[in-house]
């Protein structure tokens, strides 16, 4: 099967495509659920089409924990149904549908009363390595491990010695979710979904009460502009904290309402916490992560309502100081200011509730025909995307006067995953043919999988494609002229916030490297010189507009200061 390239040319031929003929399903909003709803439905046999106002997961799915769990918590709250799906989920795509992109994480809970807790953290850990297995996917992770203190603090150095009597260790998964969404996004398009991104749906095509499309607009200042007319037999909005925005534009809200509520993490080196593990620690209103990524450590995150601007999130200093505070609580060598590379915020989408404390919202999913023609799917959790993409598709399906297949996105590998383990075991062979680094061709095989050879192609025709970029050398220069010739990366922004993650990887947050970076991407996208100067301007200034809201007191100001830096491409 061909790998589908998202190139300007494939984005203006998607756009020409979707008005040209009825789609059986429009799919508005390219997180991960939106991406997820494309590839069920193309699957299906469905003429599908998915579109984006912004960039791929440039919402809530660029901005997660980078978590793929079963929600370890959630068996407190006695919600066995939703750990149990999410675990099964969980072991989907470790084994089966992303093993290029989903990898274990071991996590140490520190205990800290000695008896009951260790009986009553235990009972919790070992039933959710049961359920696990049960699954019938959960046998490639390690089950959990009771540890003293002196062994605890053998894997986790960095912990106060009074801070646990001793502790668990247990293991999830974790991803890049922004990259994930992409290559969601490029697999659906592989299967036949017209797909662009910057397009954004200004209304929806009536007729009489039912909805027989939308009006789409492109909002790239590069190509050209326009707006098309897509009709559609049936319409998916699942565009997450977005919903009740998109739903404003049939004159109603429908029969739910989400809230957003707001989670930030901290990026710091990871020399900065000595550990061989990531620790999971309870807060007095949630919990609190301490995350291996890479050669770094992410911390988060906070819950807090948030009712401000939903397309960029602010994280304030009271934010910040929370986060230290608590995670330093624990910490023999404390965290500093001056220890944080990168800031990010994003809003979690949830099912407003009876409660007013947004932890306590609903994480399960809906899904809604609220008008003929038109399905709303909100809520839910990202590691349970494929489930929640699957109800929409099955919801839309009802109203086709056809037979359609069931669902099969249970057996669909994503993009780069046929063939990533034969690969993985021949990347020193691959690295004695290419002239990299054996670590160098590890780190694109975890990124791309089987895709790499993509990559190792470019770079053969241009072999200075090869060196890392000079000030972001976790990424090979070839990586930005793929973002931007495969992936769909239009503008700057895109390539140093989604498709790598430089943005919260170095302590510049990018800045040293967005020239190098927007003149990679210029012959691709056919950029001037003018241009490249306009992305890297915008993206300086976003960059200091972040930093400037870091320094706010709270929320308002955090928030006016974050919107002093202008979207690239205007949301008109």
């Amino acid at each position: 099967m061909r790998t589908a390239t998202l190139g300007p040319a494939e984005r203006a031929e998607a756009l020409a495509a979707m008005a040209e003929r009825e789609l059986d399903v429009l799919v508005v909003g390219a997180g991960v659920v939106g991406a997820g709803t494309a590839l069920d439905a193309v699957t299906r046999g469905l003429g599908t089409g998915l579109v984006e106002a912004r960039d791929w997961a440039s919402g809530t799915s660029s901005r997660s924990s980078k978590l793929i769990h079963g929600g370890l918590r959630y068996l407190e709250m006695l919600d066995f149904a939703l750990v149990r799906e999410a675990l099964k989920e969980r072991g989907l795509l470790l084994e089966r549908l992303a093993p290029h992109l989903v990898k274990p994480v071991p996590f140490l809970y520190p205990l800290q009363h000695k008896g009951w807790e260790r009986w009553y953290a235990g009972s919790g850990v070992a039933l959710y390595d049961a359920m696990s297995v049960s699954s019938g996917h959960g046998r490639g992770l390690p089950i959990h491990r009771h540890l003293s203190r002196k062994r605890a603090l053998r894997v986790a150095p960095a912990l106060k010695k009074d801070a646990l009597v001793g502790a668990l260790q247990y293991y999830d998964a974790q991803m890049d979710d922004a990259r994930y969404v992409t290559t969601l996004v490029r697999t659906a398009s592989q299967y036949g979904a017209h797909v662009a991104n910057r397009a954004r749906v200004v209304g929806f095509l009536r007729e009489g009460e039912r909805v027989v499309g939308a009006r789409v607009r492109d909002i790239d200042g590069t190509s050209g502009g326009g707006e098309y007319e897509v009709r559609a037999r049936q319409v998916v909005n699942a565009t997450g904290v977005w919903t009740d925005d998109t739903q404003a534009l049939i004159g109603e809200r429908g029969q739910f309402h989400v809230r957003a509520s707001k989670g930030i993490h901290l990026v710091v080196p990871k020399d900065r916490i000595h550990s061989s593990t990531g620790l999971i620690l309870r807060t007095e209103k949630s919990v609190l992560f301490v995350i291996p990524w890479g050669r770094h450590w992410i911390v988060g995150t906070t819950d807090t309502d948030w009712d401000l601007d939903k397309a960029h999130p602010a994280a304030s200093s009271a934010d910040i100081d929370y986060l230290l505070e608590h995670v330093n609580s624990v910490l023999a060598v404390p965290l500093t200011r001056d220890d944080v590379q990168g800031v990010y915020a994003g809003l979690r989408p949830l099912l407003a509730g009876e409660s007013d404390a947004t932890s306590k919202l609903s994480r399960e999913h809906t899904v809604a025909h609220p008008v003929p023609g038109l399905v709303v799917v909100a809520g839910g959790k990202y590691t349970t995307y494929r489930v929640m993409a699957k109800d929409a598709v099955d919801e839309a399906v009802h109203a086709l006067d056809q037979r359609v297949a069931e669902c099969v996105t249970e057996d669909v590998p994503l993009a780069g995953a046929e063939g990533y383990r034969a690969l993985w075991n021949a990347r020193a062979r691959i690295a004695g043919r290419t002239g990299l680094h054996v670590v160098r061709v590890e780190h694109l095989l975890n990124r791309y999988g089987s895709l790499t050879e993509e990559l190792l192609e470019l770079i053969a025709r241009d072999p200075s494609l090869g060196d890392p970029l000079s000030a972001a050398d976790d990424y090979l220069r070839a990586e930005v002229v793929y973002a931007a010739s495969h992936e769909g990366a239009r503008h700057l922004d895109d390539v140093l916030t989604r498709r790598t993650r430089i943005s919260i990887e170095t302590f510049d947050r990018g800045t040293r490297s967005a020239r190098e970076c927007a003149e990679l991407m210029a012959p691709v996208l056919g950029w001037d010189k003018e241009h490249i100067a306009k992305e890297v301007e915008h993206y300086e200034k976003r960059v200091e507009a972040e930093r400037e809201s870091q320094r706010q007191p709270d929320d308002l100001t955090a928030d006016a200061a974050r919107l002093g830096a202008p979207d690239i491409a205007p949301i008109q």
